[in-house]
């Protein structure tokens, strides 16, 4: 069975930071690019940052540039998404997500951050930044 387990959100002040962990199971993850999302009360679900997993190609919001970091280990199964100087406006439930990428893996990926691309969600977890 494929699955997907996001952990690691919690209640932390603004300007701090917080280390979220993805592991993934029943599928070919070099296969793969690993994406983080974020949805929160009344809005849109939004793409957060996105590796891919056969060359480690990177991709972010301009929202979190400069302030997260996404990282994968392949021999594990994980994706990373360290998160640092947060703002009141990262509170969201967080998920990983999975798209296969079949004849585009290790190309180029500018519509990484549409939902509707990927294949298998995990359940996501909650992350609060308070101010």
């Amino acid at each position: 069975d494929v699955q997907l387990q996001a952990s690691g959100g919690g209640l932390v002040q603004a300007g701090g930071s917080l280390r979220l962990s993805c592991v993934a199971s029943g599928f070919t993850f070099d296969d793969y690019a690993i994406a983080w999302f974020r949805q929160a009360p009344g809005k849109e679900r939004e793409g957060v940052s996105c590796i891919e997993n056969s060359n480690g190609n990177t991709y972010y919001a301009d929202s979190v540039k400069g302030r997260f970091t996404i990282s994968g280990d392949n021999a594990k199964k994980m994706v990373y998404l360290e998160m640092s100087r947060l703002r009141p406006e990262d509170t969201a439930v967080y998920y990983c997500a999975a798209e296969w990428r079949g004849i585009h893996v290790g190309q180029d990926h500018p519509d990484w951050g549409s939902p509707d691309r990927y294949d298998y969600w995990g359940q996501g977890t909650q992350v609060t930044i308070s101010s």
